[in-house]
């Protein structure tokens, strides 16, 4: 049987100086060319700038079949400064296992609370490495390291990395300075435990091939090399790839993994791909393809989940820095729900139905969000009904492109990186993308989210028994003629029609097919006599009972629903 090699992604993530790129080193046998912080800006400035790629080869461990074999893990350190989140999320998302490294002298900081939510949205395993406990005095070091581990399974207990692994190390011993003869503290036993939550990961080599490229240089006489992994599809050498933010294809002329030729590659896969010359300058990172696979969409329809850890409402208008497949771009957003009767209605997941009607919302429903007027009224035991699902539409400042159901996050990143809060705001999976420049004429027409509108006026007096005028329930400039037909009630109980306009000043009739009740009638009629009446004589008792009843004026209220996106603007009443 030929030996296999099977390739695990494992990022290393955690705050700044928690010391990963020391770990990605201790734990390496082969460094790629984009690794351990070889950018001269980042040797210039002493921390991360961008993805760093390494690997660490081993035997195959048992649980993950019989037969000779290698098991790579393919190490991507991400950078730890706040600045720099945008490249985290790109990278999050080629993981299938997680390394979160803490400064055992710290403990959980900002960014590393960020990584953690990061690691939720897009990682199925995780490893915490407490690092640096050479920095702890050697008396005290293990009742130190007892204390950190229980402080780390306290913070993920409602995490759904409840119960990982903690490990303990030091990748560095005495500091970026120390000599190199200093061999690090727990990396071996680290090793054995990365191979125990080995797991194979789904790859699937058919579909359109998909890489997300890192980093780009060329080599005199050979051409330009792209760096990256495979999201999805595979590649041979031969194909023609299209790089869609150049416009161009190219043709592969040879491929690497880790200085190792190779001829074929696969989803998860790490590579270098060699194609004929073009300016590396311009593609530091991005998507390239299988040729007219990908699209250039401006707008986007996206479900959503809100990040528990962002503090404050989601508001439907705002905007948000979006990142979508490798692309960070600002857009603008609106929420919206199924209607209040569909809330526990089980939605098809990575589908979205424009048969159905969707109710606008001022903002992202949650616990903790006031509820719109509708969900109030839905509202009997005091507590605000959610619904399973809710979506928002996103709109690019710039376009984006992206393959379709690729992860969405929408984060403040312009919040004071000092402040210890989260600015990841919610995460969610892209459902539907809007090619045309136009969507707004061509395509969100098509998307039926409504909004409720009420209205109350008051009955002013009765003309007849089946009808009545009504008053400040429009402005005088408003035209009547539109809100004709529509149904209307009164606080008594009838049910009435607009019948039109009735003088200049906003006033309205009202036709009561069914009748006014002899109880109404009396209240309106007890109320235009008092009107009338005002201020002659003294009243009589008839009449002070009659100004307890008549405390009240009979209301008039007028609702309906209009869809935002109607270019009639049509008003509907079910």
């Amino acid at each position: 049987m030929a030996a296999r090699t099977l390739n695990v992604n494992v990022g290393v993530l955690g705050h700044i100086d928690s010391g990963k790129t020391a770990l990605a080193r201790a734990l390496s046998t082969t460094g790629s060319t984009a690794a351990f912080d070889r950018a001269p800006q980042s040797r210039a400035r002493g921390i991360t700038l961008d993805l760093g790629f390494s690997c660490l080869r081993t035997a195959l461990p048992p649980q993950l079949g019989p037969g000779p074999g290698e098991l790579q893990f393919t190490l991507v350190d991400c950078p730890g400064h706040a600045s720099l989140i945008r490249t985290i999320i790109g990278g999050a998302q080629i993981i299938d296992l997680m390394m979160l490294v803490i400064d055992v002298t710290k403990g959980m900081q900002t960014q590393s609370a960020e990584c953690l939510v990061i690691g939720q949205i897009a990682c199925q395993k995780m490893v915490v490495v407490l690092n640096k406990i050479d920095l702890l005095p050697e008396g005290k070091r293990q009742s130190a390291i007892e204390k950190m581990t229980k402080k780390m399974q306290k913070t993920l207990e409602n995490t759904k990395f409840c119960g990982c692994p903690i490990v303990a190390v030091a990748a560095k011993p005495g500091g970026p300075e120390a000599p190199e003869s200093e061999n690090p503290l727990g990396v071996s036993e680290l090793i054995e435990v990365l191979k125990s939550q080995a797991y194979l990961p789904s790859r699937d080599p058919s579909g359109h091939f998909l890489m997300a490229v890192d980093h780009c240089f060329s080599i005199k006489g050979q051409g330009t090399v792209m760096t990256g992994t495979i999201l999805s599809g595979s590649v041979s050498l031969g194909d023609s790839v299209e790089i869609p933010a150049l416009k161009v294809t190219k043709k592969v002329k040879s491929m690497q993994m880790f200085h190792t030729p190779v001829t074929y590659a696969m989803q998860g896969d790490r590579v270098g791909i060699c194609v004929t010359q073009f300016d590396p300058k311009l593609l530091e990172r991005g998507l390239i393809c299988t040729p007219d696979s990908l699209h250039t969409i401006h707008a986007a329809i996206i479900s959503l989940k809100k990040i528990q850890y962002f503090r404050g409402a989601l508001q439907t208008k705002a905007k948000f820095h979006i990142t979508v497949g490798h692309e960070t771009v600002m857009g603008r957003v609106m929420f919206f729900s199924p209607a209040p009767a569909d809330f526990n209605e089980e939605i098809q997941e990575n589908v979205f139905d424009f048969e159905k009607d969707y109710l606008y919302q001022e903002e992202y429903l949650s616990k903790d969000s006031v509820s719109s007027e509708e969900n109030k009224e839905n509202d009997q035991a005091g507590e605000v009904q959610l619904p399973k699902q809710q979506w928002a539409l996103l709109e690019f400042e710039k376009p984006v492109t992206c393959p379709k159901l690729c992860l969405v996050i929408g984060s403040k990143l312009d919040t004071d990186i000092h402040t210890n809060t989260c600015r990841l705001a919610f995460h969610g999976v892209l459902l539907q993308g809007m090619e045309d420049k136009n969507y707004a004429e061509t395509f969100l027409p098509k998307l039926k989210v409504y909004k409720l509108k009420h209205k109350e006026g008051q009955v002013e007096r009765v003309m007849d028994d089946y009808s009545v005028i009504g008053r400040s329930l429009f402005k005088k400039e408003t035209n009547i003629q539109i809100f004709v037909g529509l149904k209307v009630k009164l606080s008594t109980g009838e049910v009435g029609i607009i019948d039109g306009g009735f003088g200049q000043s906003g006033k309205f009739k009202i036709r009561i097919p069914d009748g006014l009740k002899p109880d109404t009638k009396m209240l309106l009629t007890v109320a235009s006599k008092k009107k009338s009446k005002g201020g002659k004589g003294d009243m009589t008792m008839e009449d002070e009972s009659c100004k307890n009843d008549s405390a009240q004026p009979v209301t008039i209220s007028l609702s309906f629903k209009r869809y935002v996106f109607d270019t009639q603007k049509k008003m509907i009443q079910s």
